[in-house]
Parts: structure tokens; C-alpha cells; sequence
């Protein structure tokens, strides 16, 4: 069974068509990198695929639960409980982090899993601590965002998205805001979660990490995916489109 299903997803910022009749499905464990010049539409498939932007049609499924449709023209969404059950399917980690500033880091991690998923307050903060060590964050819980650097920031994002228990985590360009020191931090912990078999979708500009860490490639361009396939697929590929891009990203 496929962990997420997007069947022909259209998105229009005033007008203008992002993203064009894209479909693409992730079977549990896999890791998809999605690759692409600026503007072709990557980031918001993956804000459509977390139902941050409305779609203008199409349909979404996790789990072999529909939790968008078209019919008569518009896209429908699932409500209510159907709604929390969709959301807790999967974590998203922004590029620029997101973190709360008012927060410690131990309270950016346990808020939602506390108050939305309503779980125990012991064991939240217990598995807190738990991830705060597999980032390297120990001795940080009760840090300040604005007292930590951009990589640290970025691993309590990855942290805090995984203490919700996702069954898919999505990544969008999660080291871009960052300098390349700190991108190898946050490329590493990356590279861990890959061990531990979580299913991952990841939006990045970084080509040699793609092609190492992923079981499929998506190579998008002017809101249509121009090719997919294993990273030797794509990135050998003869395709003239692809091969512009990927000389641009040598390396």
C-alpha cells in the first residue's frame, strides 16, 4: 500500500498554473528526492501534499484514505476527527525552521504532541530528550531558539517533527538557509533517519546527497514532473531538459 497518493494535483496563484496535472504515489520506507530549478513548482507540491495550500484539483490520499477530492469543479477536504487522523500521517520540516521564539527547545518539541495529539506529558517529554540526544542536542532543552545556530535550529525542527510519530516526513529544502558547514550537520542527521527506514519525501537543491540517500528521483520543471526514476536513472539521463539542470548542479 502506497503511504501517499497525489493524483492529478493542479495549483493556480492568480492565474498562473504552478503545478499542471502532477501525479506521484510513496510506498512506506521509500525516500523521494524532488529535484528542479527555482519556480518549478517542488515547494508547493509538497505545501498541497501537507494541505498548507488549497489545491485547485486533483486528489490526495495517505494511507488509502482520501483526504482530498475534486467533484463539481472544486476540491473537498476531510474535516473534523478525518482531518486529525490525515494530519498525524506525516511531519513536515520547513527551511527556515519554524521553530517557536518563545519556546525552549524540550517545549517547541512536546507542544504538539501534548495538546494536539493529547498524548502524556511525561512521555512526551521523555521522548523529547530521547531525540534531542540522537540530533546531538544534549544539554540544549532549555535553550532558546535565538541562542542555538542555524544547523542546531534545523535539528530541533527534525526533532520536533518526529515526536509526533509520522508515518511520512516531508522536507522542504531543509538546508537551504544554511551555510555549507552547517548543511553537512543537518544532511547527516538526514542520512540517519534513511537508516532507521523512515519514509521521507525531500525537496532539495543538494544533487550529490539525492543521489546518494534516495530510492527514486523527481525531476520537475515548469510545474510538470519532465522525469522520475532511480537517482542512476536520472541523473544519467539523456534527457536534454535534465541534463541543463543537472550540469548547473555539478557535483
Amino acid at each position: 500500500m502506497f503511504l501517499l497518493e497525489m493524483n492529478h494535483i493542479k495549483k493556480s496563484f492568480d492565474g498562473l498554473g504552478v503545478i499542471d496535472d502532477i501525479s506521484l504515489s510513496v510506498k512506506e520506507g521509500e525516500i523521494v528526492s524532488i529535484i528542479g530549478p527555482s519556480g518549478s513548482g517542488k515547494s508547493t507540491l509538497l505545501r498541497c501534499a501537507t494541505m498548507l495550500e488549497r489545491m485547485d484539483g486533483g486528489e490526495l490520499i495517505y494511507m488509502g484514505k482520501k483526504a482530498a477530492w475534486e467533484e463539481d469543479g472544486s476540491v473537498s477536504y476531510v474535516k473534523g476527527k478525518e482531518l486529525r487522523e490525515v494530519k498525524s500521517c506525516y511531519g513536515l520540516v520547513f527551511q527556515n525552521f519554524n521553530l517557536f521564539p518563545h519556546y525552549s527547545v524540550l517545549k517547541n518539541i512536546a507542544d504538539a504532541p501534548i495538546h494536539v495529539q493529547k498524548r502524556d506529558k511525561a512521555e512526551v517529554y521523555e521522548t523529547a530528550r530521547e531525540l534531542l540526544a540522537k540530533m546531538g542536542l544534549e544539554g540544549k532543552e532549555d535553550a532558546y531558539p535565538c541562542q542555538l545556530s542555524g544547523g542546531q535550529c534545523q535539528r530541533v525542527a527534525i526533532a520536533r517533527a518526529l515526536a509526533l510519530n509520522p508515518r511520512i516526513l516531508f522536507f522542504d529544502e531543509p538546508t537551504s538557509a544554511l551555510d555549507p558547514e552547517l548543511t553537512g550537520e543537518v544532511l547527516k542527521v538526514i542520512r540517519s533517519l534513511a537508516d532507521l527506514h523512515i519514509t521521507m519525501v525531500i525537496v532539495t537543491h543538494e544533487m550529490a546527497f539525492a543521489r546518494e540517500i534516495s530510492d527514486r528521483v523527481i525531476f520537475m520543471d515548469g510545474g510538470v514532473i519532465v522525469e522520475e526514476g532511480t537517482p542512476e536513472e536520472v541523473f544519467r539521463s539523456t534527457h536534454e531538459r535534465t541534463q541543463s539542470f543537472l550540469r548547473n548542479y555539478a557535483g
